[in-house]
C-alpha cells in the first residue's frame, strides 16, 4: 500500500484494521503458550532472535512509526527500549547488537507482556478516534504494522526451532500428528514463453519489494508439478552430492566445507535410519516429505546434479498467478510440510518457501517507502536471493502470488525448499 494515497471510508478501514490488529496480535501471543519462561531468553545463534524480542520489536515497531508521530499526548512506555527493541533502522537511532539479545534478562518476559498491553490499548483508542489530517497514514501504517508483526509470527516459530534443536535434549515445542500418505510421481507441465507482467498491481495491500508492476520477457519453460521429496534429496546425498565440486558454486563449495553440511539441516544419522528434528521433536524421516531446510547452495547443487534448474521469480509468479492460493500454511497447525498426495501442480503456496535462481534486485522504477520505513526492504537488495510461496508456518492471508521473500544463499534455518524448472 502506498503511503501517499488516500483511502475512501476510513472509518470502515479503521473498524477492520482494530479487528486484524486485535486477532494478529492475540496470535503472536499465542504462539507463544507452549513455551516457558527460560525459552523466551535464548538465542541460539546471530541468526535467530530469543521469542521475548519477537514480541517486544515487533510492539516498538506500532509504537516508534505510529503512536508518537500521530498519537496526540501518548506515553512513551519505557525510553530505553527505543534502543533495545530497535532492529536494523539506522534513521530511526542506535540498536542493540542483534548477536547479543539473548543476553538480555530484562525487560522480564512479563514486563514485555506489560508494554504488549499498553501499546495495544494506545493503537485502539488512536483508532477510535483518528486525526482527521493523518488519516490515511495511520491506516496505511497500522496495515503495514499488522503485516510486519504477521511476518515476525513465521521468524518466531523458525528461531524456536533453532533454538530447540541446539539444545540436546531436542525439546518438543508442540506435538502434532503426522499424517502419513504416498507421494504423487513428478510430473512436469510446460509454459509458453512471452512478455507477461509480473510486480503488485496496487490493489490493496503490498510491501515496497513487491513493485511497480511490469513488463519482462520469459522464455518457453517447465516447471516441475510438486517440490523435490526427501527421497529424492537422499538419492543426491548416496550420489556423492555432497563431495563433488562440480555441482556446487564457488561460494556454496566453500560453505559447506567450512561449515561441515553433509545434510539439510534438522537431519540426524543415526545408523542407517535418517531422522530429523521438527517443532514436535525428533521424528523418522518421512521419504515421501518434501526436503526442507535447504540453502540456496544446496537447492542449486541439487538442480545441477539432476540436470534441472531452479525457476525465476518471475516463472514462479507467471505460474502462481493463476492459481488460488491455498495450501499448508500457519493455519493448518502442522507446523511442518506435507507429502503432495494429489496430482497436478501443487505446493506452490505453502509447505515450503521455494528457492528460486533470481537475486533480489529492486524491480525497474522501484522506489523505497518515504523517510525511516524505507528502510524496510530496499537496504537488504544485495547479496540475498528470491523465494516464494509462504510455507508451513506463514499465515495464509499473508501471502500474494507477487510476495518476495530473500534470504542470504547460505540462510537454511527457514522453511527452505525446493521446485525444479527446465528449459523446454
Amino acid at each position: 500500500m502506498d503511503l501517499q494515497q488516500p483511502h475512501a471510508g476510513t472509518s470502515d478501514q479503521a473498524m477492520t484494521l482494530g479487528r486484524r490488529l486485535g486477532e494478529v496480535r492475540a496470535r503472536t501471543e499465542s504462539l507463544c503458550v507452549p513455551l516457558e519462561t527460560e525459552d523466551y531468553v535464548i538465542q541460539s545463534c546471530a541468526d535467530v532472535s530469543p521469542p521475548k524480542w519477537h514480541l517486544a520489536h515487533t510492539t516498538w515497531f506500532f509504537e516508534t512509526f505510529i503512536l508518537l508521530p500521530f498519537a496526540q499526548d501518548y506515553r512513551v512506555y519505557n525510553e530505553a527500549y527505543a534502543h533495545l527493541f530497535n532492529s536494523y533502522y539506522e534513521t530511526a537511532g542506535t540498536f542493540f547488537p542483534r548477536a547479543q539479545r539473548g543476553l538480555l534478562s530484562r525487560p522480564t518476559v512479563s514486563e514485555i507482556y506489560r508494554y504488549r498491553s499498553h501499546v495495544n490499548d494506545a493503537l485502539q483508542a488512536l483508532l477510535m478516534s483518528l486525526p482527521q489530517r493523518s488519516a490515511h497514514d495511520v491506516l496505511a501504517r497500522m496495515e503495514l504494522g499488522i503485516e510486519h508483526e504477521t511476518q515476525h509470527q513465521e521468524l518466531l516459530l523458525m528461531d524456536v526451532k533453532y533454538n530447540f534443536f541446539f539444545n540436546p535434549i531436542k525439546p518438543v515445542y508442540r506435538n502434532v500428528s503426522v499424517t502419513q500418505s504416498t507421494v504423487t510421481d513428478m510430473d512436469w507441465q510446460t509454459f509458453a514463453g512471452g512478455i507477461v507482467e509480473i510486480g503488485h498491481d496496487g490493489v490493496g495491500f503490498s510491501f515496497d519489494n513487491e513493485r511497480p508492476r511490469h513488463h519482462t520477457l520469459l522464455q518457453d519453460f517447465r516447471l516441475a508439478d510438486r517440490l523435490v521429496s526427501n527421497e529424492e534429496y537422499l538419492a543426491f546425498i548416496s550420489d556423492g552430492g555432497y563431495q563433488r565440486p562440480e555441482l556446487w558454486l564457488s561460494d556454496g563449495w566453500h560453505t559447506i566445507n567450512t561449515r561441515n553440511w553433509l545434510a539439510p539441516l534438522y537431519w540426524l544419522n543415526e545408523g542407517n535410519d535418517w531422522q530429523q528434528f521438527t517443532l514436535s521433536g525428533i521424528q523418522p524421516l518421512n521419504p515421501n516429505e518434501p526436503v526442507a531446510h535447504l540453502s540456496y547452495y544446496e537447492a542449486d547443487a541439487y538442480a545441477r546434479w539432476d540436470n534441472k534448474r531452479l525457476p525465476t521469480e518471475a516463472e514462479w509468479e507467471h505460474v502462481a498467478s493463476t492459481l488460488p492460493i491455498a495450501g499448508n500454511f500457519l493455519e493448518s497447525g502442522s507446523l511442518h510440510p506435507q507429502v503432495a498426495s494429489q496430482p497436478g501442480l501443487t505446493q506452490l503456496y505453502g509447505d515450503l518457501w521455494e528457492w528460486t535462481q533470481s537475486p533480489y534486485t529492486p524491480y525497474p522504477g522501484f522506489h523505497p517507502l518515504p523517510g525511516t520505513l524505507g528502510e524496510y526492504n530496499g537496504k537488504f537488495m544485495s547479496g540475498q536471493m528470491v523465494l516464494r510461496g509462504g510455507c508451513c508456518v506463514t499465515a495464509q492471508k499473508h501471502i500474494r502470488a507477487t510476495f518476495r521473500n530473500f534470504f542470504r544463499p547460505a540462510d537454511r534455518w527457514m522453511f527452505s525448499g525446493l521446485r525444479l524448472a527446465e528449459d523446454r
